[in-house]
């Protein structure tokens, strides 16, 4: 499946947040990349460019490529409701941000591998598919074999301070998660302005 495999840091680095898991590199250098890196951020954006920003940043934070963005954003649209909100949800509810949410891996890419692998379980069946839309009542389990306790077992003392969200009910003893409901706005990171990626494809 296609997939992000450029530099990290440097997409981290260009928005000023870190979008990958790890903030390391984009501690050392807290400025864009590049020869005017430290002067750039002092350049006016035009709202096309802010907007078009919002979108990369959600992308890359959810590992997804643009096609398959807007295949979300026009789900969203089609449903009743916030687009911007719903657009979100349909991002947190993939299996692979479920399984780093529960604290089954220490980032998305990670999560995403193990799901890939078949390291995951859903209501008892493996799935391999990262974008799996995982629904209220839906049981992720990590599967029975030595080499998928092992991994994740090592991905949770990684993980061990990291919070669990509302809508997620973790038992990190069994390594298993039910999804309790569908996330609230207020329980996804607000590290975008969503109304901003609407009107940028609305346009």
């Amino acid at each position: 499946m296609a997939r992000y495999t450029g530099p990290r840091a440097k997409i981290s680095r260009r928005f000023g947040v870190s979008l990958f898991g790890s903030s390391k590199a984009f501690e050392r250098r807290n400025f864009p990349p590049g020869q005017h890196g430290v002067r750039a951020g002092r350049k006016k954006k035009s709202e096309y460019s802010v907007a078009l920003g919002e979108k990369q940043k959600l992308r890359f934070m959810y590992g997804v490529l643009e096609k398959q963005f807007r295949g979300y954003y026009e789900e969203a649209s089609r449903r009743r409701g916030i687009t911007g909100t719903i657009l979100l949800q349909l991002l947190e509810c993939r299996l692979d941000n479920v399984v780093y949410r529960a604290g089954f891996a220490n980032s998305r890419q990670a999560a995403r591998q193990a799901v890939n692998h078949g390291h995951i379980l859903v209501n008892g069946r493996t799935v391999d598919i990262a974008s799996f839309q995982v629904k209220p009542g839906d049981v992720i389990k990590v599967g029975a074999r030595p080499s998928s306790q092992q991994l994740v077992t090592r991905m949770t003392d990684l993980t061990q301070a990291m919070p669990i969200k509302d809508w997620l009910t973790v038992d990190k003893d069994k390594l298993q998660a039910t999804v309790s409901r569908i996330p609230d706005r207020e329980d996804i990171d607000p590290i975008v302005n969503e109304q901003l990626i609407v009107e940028l494809y609305s346009r």
